[in-house]
């Protein structure tokens, strides 16, 4: 046991170590914010013909990445590119496009019309924990000075993959930070064009501003609301009710998604790691590889979408497009990810002959958006109105004894899965009716109580029991006891 004792020891001291190195190039990297970048100009003078030809090529990869984000500049209300930030290419672009939007996440416009947060907000922060790490970005969980609630602050991995191979091929840190920050850059125009409720809400950003050191403007820090990682275990471990509203949050999305104000928009990178829950709403979080860009065609042969294990060719329209593949894709990418492993298990019977039509119809792709989310929300309406109950029969309830305005103690639990609470067994229930047919489906169930609490549905929470010693007054409980158990009790 000494051994393990060290071992632990030596794997805190490792974490403690990381978690140092980390924060502190989080506080360098959000601390150090100023004027336009001229950071070519720190390259080593002279006339090396090899350093001039990698600062072509790397200002060539910076203008490869803006002309991804100039898209994304839909016609929106701000000045035309007054102060030349774009560049001649850019200003010869339609003149509708936000270029104030692009000025500000450039280099921080004093119009402020983006967001609400920005460099001064992140004066007194304290770091709490790193929430993700990957090739490009890094993701930091800090507590704000006037802020009750912590945010989640992305900012460049300036030990990542991305930055590594840049310093490695261009020689130049500085000039891989604005091209590896372009991802940063692209996801805050993304989070303000694309504004829903499943999408992770952007409070604020930082690129440079008054106030900060001069030539530190290509370090981009995006300050978006904080929430807490799907764990897809955990989540197969809750409750088909709570695992059902992920999958209904991600149609709402996908539905918005197919008809956003920038088009038809695919998730190229959809996994359950993109998505994080906000008291308990499914949102997603990562909008960089996010694309809106339609696939051109000549025959339905150049419409193929392909997948692990399944192929499916869509029509090239007249106009030359795929027709609905980004939606398709995201469809498919719903149901291997998510409806497969989260919608069937344990679904309400009488609901599942509904469920099994949504788990066909995505994993064929024979329903489009609109049809799989109309789907969804008659489920919901059945299931929040109680109409799949109808096959219960009505006098189930007269098998219990009801005592109103009353609670229990000395309650003697049993434990049911999945469960509300690991203690008992704690399950969400319509009415009393079918509260009563849920004790009755249980051989150790002989009493349940209804408290009033309620689920995201405004369906009732009822706590089953083998037993209890006796009543307690309590205002806001119901108390059933089976009238078998009251006769026993009574002959006693």
């Amino acid at each position: 046991m000494p051994g393990m004792g060290n071992s632990l020891r030596a794997a805190a001291l490792l974490a403690f170590v990381v978690l140092s190195v980390l924060v502190t190039l989080l506080i360098s990297s959000v601390q150090q914010f100023g004027a336009r970048i001229s950071h070519f100009s720190t390259a080593p003078s002279g006339d090396d013909e090899e350093l001039a030809s990698l600062r072509e090529a790397l200002i060539h990869q910076l203008n490869e990445r803006r002309k991804e984000i100039i898209p994304l500049l839909s016609p929106g209300v701000g000045d035309d590119d007054e102060n030349g930030l774009l560049g001649e290419s850019f200003s010869q672009r339609d003149s509708t496009l936000d270029y104030s939007l692009w000025n500000e996440i450039t280099v921080g416009s004093g119009k402020a019309h983006l967001d609400e947060m920005g460099c001064d907000s992140l004066a007194d922060m304290q770091a709490v924990e790193i929430l993700g790490s990957g090739y490009t970005k890094l993701v930091v969980k800090v507590n704000l000075a006037g802020e009750s609630e912590p945010v989640a602050l992305k900012l460049v991995n300036e030990q990542g993959i991305d930055m590594g191979k840049c310093v490695e091929d261009f020689k130049d840190p500085r000039g891989c930070r604005e091209l590896v920050s372009f991802k940063l850059r692209k996801e805050m125009v993304l989070l303000q064009r694309l504004q829903h409720p499943n999408i992770i809400k952007l409070k604020g950003h930082c690129a440079g501003g008054p106030g900060g050191r001069e030539g530190e403007a290509e370090r981009v820090t995006v300050i978006l609301e904080q929430g807490n990682p799907l764990q897809m275990i955990q989540l197969l471990q809750s409750s088909w009710e709570d695992r059902f509203r992920v999958c209904l949050d991600l149609v709402r999305l996908l539905h918005f998604l197919s008809q956003s104000p920038l088009g038809s928009v695919a998730l190229l990178d959809f996994q359950p790691r993109q998505f994080v829950t906000v008291s308990g709403s499914l949102k997603l979080t990562d909008l960089d590889d996010a694309s809106a860009e339609e696939t051109t065609c000549h025959t339905d042969a150049d419409c193929t979408l392909q997948f692990p294990h399944r192929n499916f060719t869509l029509p090239c329209s007249a106009r030359g497009v795929c027709e609905g593949l980004n939606e398709k894709r995201n469809i498919y990418n719903a149901y291997r990810y998510f409806f497969t492993y989260l919608l069937p298990h344990q679904a309400p019977p009488s609901l599942t002959h509904l469920v099994d039509r949504i788990m066909n119809a995505t994993g064929e792709l024979k329903a489009d958006i609109n049809q799989t989310l109309e789907a969804f929300e008659h489920i919901l309406h059945l299931y929040k109105s109680g109409l799949h109950l109808e096959n219960l029969p009505p006098s189930i309830i007269r098998d219990y004894t009801v005592m109103r305005g009353m609670g229990t103690s000395g309650n003697v639990e049993y434990r049911c899965w999945p469960s509300y609470s690991q203690q008992g067994c704690v399950l969400s229930v319509h009415s009393a009716r079918e509260a009563a047919y849920t004790c009755n489906s249980h051989s150790q169930c002989n009493s349940f109580t209804l408290t009033g609490q309620k689920t995201w549905t405004g369906r009732l929470l009822a706590s089953f029991r083998s037993g209890f010693s006796h009543l307690v007054p309590d205002g806001t409980s119901e108390v059933y006891v089976k009238k078998t158990k009251v006769v026993e009790k009574s002959s006693a």
